[in-house]
């Protein structure tokens, strides 16, 4: 819609920190780009950039137009689901905040069941960390996020949260094989791969290694779960997931996963939620409606 024009120069701007480089994205030159933002800051009677040395800075009157602004963004969003909804037509965008542990296995599995069923809904993933999946709600990145031992939630409205006990993976002729639990210090004697800090998982085994006095001997540390998961491990590796997403790294018997005992790591929790206040577009809340049914029908049975 050609009035919204606006609120996208001032949102282009903001996210680029510059007129240049966010001309470049809206395919306008710069000087004309500029022109518009003057006219806006005009009509508002105040400046909402601090021009800079290098690029463009929000000020706190840009801080709350931009908030404004994502705000109709959103209400609009959540409009056009609704009129497609009577149509008869499901269609609309779902953006995802997903903690790195939660990017395969289940989450793609319900993406594909729910555009087979509604081909008109796009999704977009973002890979977010535990301590910044808040803020891609907060911004409106995202319209619901699935974080596995968030740092904080004080923006955020959990609509499931469901308890992890971490696994231990290993080759199937591994030592360790076939045991109905491990103790940490027994996976302390071999060499690991592990996730890097910033994960739910490395976060609960490094906390229990501190606590216990082991040395967690990492031989590889990687961001990409794909990587760790795929990896094709030497002699005697092991590596660590949660069940939601194990089914694929243990398929045709190729590794095997053994819980680690909870008196030495605890259980994580992932939270699945969305931003606390916001009514969401059609497709997010009903994609919400389902992950949370098929996470609850085939993980919280006792």
């Amino acid at each position: 819609m050609r009035h919204l024009l606006p609120y996208k120069y001032v949102e282009e701007i903001a996210k680029a920190g510059s007129i240049r480089k966010a001309a470049e994205v809206l395919a306008i030159t710069p000087s004309a780009l500029n022109r518009r933002l003057l006219a806006i800051e005009d009509e508002l009677g105040v400046q909402i950039f601090e021009r800079l040395a290098v690029g463009v800075r929000l000020n706190t009157a840009g801080e709350l137009l931009l908030k404004h602004i994502r705000n109709q963004m959103s209400d609009l969003e959540r409009v056009r689901s609704q009129i497609a909804d009577l149509s008869g037509q499901r269609r609309g965008s779902v953006a995802i905040a997903c903690s790195p542990e939660l990017t395969g296995g289940f989450l793609p599995q319900q993406v594909q069941a729910y555009q087979s069923e509604f081909p008109g809904v796009n999704f977009t993933i973002n890979r977010r960390f535990r301590d910044d999946i808040e803020m891609a709600l907060t911004e409106f990145q995202s319209d619901v996020a699935f974080v596995f031992e968030p740092l904080k939630l004080a923006d955020f409205q959990t609509v499931h949260t469901m308890q992890q006990q971490i696994l231990c993976m290993m080759e199937p002729d591994h030592p360790l094989a076939g045991r109905d639990s491990l103790r940490l210090y027994e996976c302390a004697e071999f060499p690991l791969l592990l996730p890097e800090t910033s994960w739910g998982i490395r976060h609960l085994l490094d906390q229990s290694a501190v606590r216990l006095g082991l040395n967690l001997r990492s031989v590889i540390q990687s961001d990409a779960r794909e990587f760790l998961r795929d990896y094709k491990r030497q002699y005697l590796q092991l590596s660590f997931e949660i069940p939601i997403n194990a089914e694929r790294a243990t398929e045709g018997g190729r590794l095997v996963a053994v819980p680690l005992n909870t008196i030495d790591v605890p259980a994580g929790n992932i939270f699945v939620g969305h931003l606390k206040g916001r009514t969401l577009p059609v497709s997010a809340a009903r994609f919400l409606e389902q992950v949370t049914t098929e996470m609850a029908n085939r993980f919280d049975v006792e």
